[in-house]
């Protein structure tokens, strides 16, 4: 089978392109090297005639492409919302039928943030669109070329973690692309799966610290961070990746994934826990002289 996959640059989607065992036909926005297996199609979500040519002759469809970041709605909705309207509508033409949507915990809690409810109303399109669907929230991913989390880590080697409240649920970004390549080829449909790396109720802020001073060796101090102090932060943009509509859902409690796991059992079971997949991070970071 032929897969055509989004957002095959970035973090999910280019290990999903290393690990697949079978043909690729990957969406760019810019020149790519030559990878094997691998057939770029230039173009972006709104290019139509792009969208043809990358669905053209492909089994199934993973929709990993999206915004995290945009000033305001309209920014939130034209890559996570008209993006995907414009995926299905390639899919339909090009007679696929079988669409893997990556969407966010996030979509859980519409009303929290911008970014949340775009990612839900993107759920809505692709439960609406009679295609064989199954969509993926994923947790928190990390990994060795993870840029989000990086300066979790980077406070943590000089000894500091700031918790903000709440447990949370994570997954190493080779488990998540080994879940949706195995989906690819089959599987639920017509599911919505919260996906984990299996720690039953999720981990504390102050546990994830832990293992991250594990893996650097050194002891890491814990700091609270108030909701109060969160928003504050927020509004005073004292860090670029903290903007208020990304500050809203961190303060949120519950963030811990549901049940994905178990309707996957059969298909497919999270291989890289906590530990293992923080060690792996760092030793990735420090590989680039990151860390």
């Amino acid at each position: 089978m032929t897969i055509a996959i989004t957002g095959a640059t970035g973090f999910v989607g280019s290990r999903v392109a290393a690990l697949a065992g079978t043909p690729l036909h990957a969406l760019a926005r810019r020149p790519q090297p030559d990878r094997p297996g691998v057939a770029w199609i230039a173009g972006d979500l709104a290019d139509a005639t792009a969208l043809a040519g990358l669905c053209t002759s492909t089994s199934a469809i993973i929709h990993i492409a999206g915004i995290v970041n945009a000033p305001d709605r309209a920014g939130f909705d034209a890559g996570n919302v008209a993006g995907t309207a414009a995926m299905l509508a390639a899919a339909k033409a090009a007679g696929v039928a079988r669409f893997v949507h990556v969407s966010s915990l996030a979509a859980r809690e519409p009303q929290l943030s911008m970014y949340g409810a775009s990612k839900a109303e993107a759920e809505a399109l692709v439960m609406a669109s009679g295609l064989d669907w199954v969509i993926v929230r994923p947790p928190g991913v990390y990994g060795p070329d993870d840029r989000e989390m990086l300066d979790i880590y980077k406070l943590a080697a000089r000894g500091v973690y700031v918790a903000p409240p709440g447990r949370m649920s994570l997954v190493h970004v080779d488990d998540l692309a080994t879940a949706l390549l195995a989906l690819a080829a089959g599987g639920p449909s017509q599911q919505l799966l919260e996906i984990d790396d299996g720690a039953a109720g999720g981990i504390s802020h102050a546990e994830f610290a832990r293992a991250i001073g594990t893996g650097l060796g050194r002891r890491v101090r814990v700091v609270p961070l108030p909701l109060s102090m969160l928003r504050l932060a927020a509004r005073l943009g004292v860090s670029a990746k903290l903007t208020r509509d990304r500050a809203a859902y961190i303060a949120h409690p519950d963030w811990v994934a549901r049940g994905g796991n178990a309707a996957l059992a059969r298909l497919w079971v999270p291989q890289i826990g906590l530990a293992a997949g923080v060690a792996d991070t760092i030793a990735g970071y420090r590989a680039k002289s990151w860390l």
